[in-house]
């Protein structure tokens, strides 16, 4: 048996949790779910958005599933998922796009990857706010040591990028080609603008890709890199960026298999991983069981696979693109038209699935 954390989320996450989990335990994974709490509805009874005990336990099962978590916008509480990347050392974060028969999109075939580094960059967390006295004195260091002057009534977020963290995520996209048999990797980058920064991305992926002769390489600007997804996705296969960008493309990506209510995705560290949608809490659906629970399933077929469970986890898969190709019992989203009535509800499109593995 195998020690899992379940970590039910806020807004629709306890739905799509318990959807999933029930999913997961018809494959016969043989998974013994340690079920914690995190969000809003957990900070409303305790103060605390992310308790001590959920971290203890991912911590101590080295796996957990975690359902979508609200990050307010502008004020309140950091971003749980950024905190947990952090305090875990969950420096990839591995998202696959993946066409499915059935779902309604303007293109077919897509199988990328996106390989987001998230420790660093933007999303560090290192922030000033307006007004304190700690930003109005870097403002006047930085002042004294750069051509461009700031405005003392300027927030100020810094963005690090490091060799060493650049080169663990380049060499995990590279490994994780090698492993899945794919052919090419692209790192993305801004390097003509932000030249120490970006510019050091560029040349610690151009370091790190010539230890790999046998898997191809090559960099793309990311406006450009946006551009060339829309245009000809089928040129690219395992993508490689940095934090900020890597979560602006992972969504990109995502619209081309239908939105995000087909992506996946997972944080992998050394010693742990945390499996979880790409898409967020959507608390305006919440307690409706309306929503698509398609996202956090599939994350859970990457976590079998991690798990080495990968009978399982084809088991899961295969049901699950069976019932999205049948068109029946899916979820409003995945029908033709959204107003459809003979849509089902979130547990319904789960009991779908599980009757596709029985049959």
């Amino acid at each position: 048996m195998t020690n899992v954390t379940l970590v039910n989320g806020d807004g629709i996450g306890p739905e799509i949790a318990q959807a999933t989990k029930k999913c997961v335990d018809a494959t016969g994974a043989d998974i013994n779910w340690d079920i914690t709490e995190a969000g809003i509805d957990i900070m409303e009874k305790t103060g605390n958005p992310l308790p001590e005990e959920t971290i203890a336990s991912i911590k101590k099962n080295g796996v957990a599933l975690k359902a979508p978590i609200t990050t307010p916008v502008g004020t309140g509480f950091r971003s749980i998922n950024v905190h947990l990347r952090q305090t875990l050392d969950l420096y990839s974060c591995l998202r696959p796009c993946k066409s499915y028969e059935g779902v309604r999109s303007r293109y077919s075939d897509i199988d990328l990857v996106i390989v987001r580094e998230n420790t660093e960059d933007l999303y560090a967390g290192i922030e000033f706010q307006k007004g304190n006295d700690d930003t109005t004195e870097l403002i006047n260091w930085l002042n004294a040591h750069s051509k461009r002057k700031i405005g003392n009534d300027a927030g100020i977020s810094i963005k690090p990028i490091s060799v060493a963290a650049t080169e663990k995520i380049v060499t995990f996209a590279f490994d994780y080609a090698r492993k899945m048999k794919r052919k090419k990797v692209t790192s993305v980058h801004k390097a003509n603008i932000m030249k120490f920064t970006d510019g050091l991305w560029l040349e610690v992926s151009r370091e790190v890709a010539k230890k790999y002769p046998d898997i191809e390489f090559e960099d793309r600007i990311v406006d450009n890199m946006c551009m060339q997804l829309i245009q000809k996705p089928e040129l690219y296969d395992v993508i490689v960026l940095p934090n900020l960008y890597g979560d602006i493309l992972s969504d990109l990506c995502a619209g081309l298999v239908g939105g995000l209510g087909m992506a996946p995705g997972a944080n992998i560290g050394d010693n742990g991983a945390v499996f979880e949608a790409t898409h967020g809490s959507a608390p305006k659906y919440k307690g409706q069981n309306k929503v698509n629970p398609t996202a956090l399933i599939l994350s859970a077929v990457m976590m079998l696979n991690y798990l080495g469970k990968h009978s399982e986890a084809d088991k899961l898969e295969n049901a699950v693109a069976a019932v999205i190709a049948e068109g029946k019992d899916v979820t409003y989203d995945m029908k033709p038209d959204r107003n459809d009535p003979t849509a089902v509800g979130t547990s319904e499109m789960a009991d779908a699935i599980i009757a596709k593995m029985k049959s």
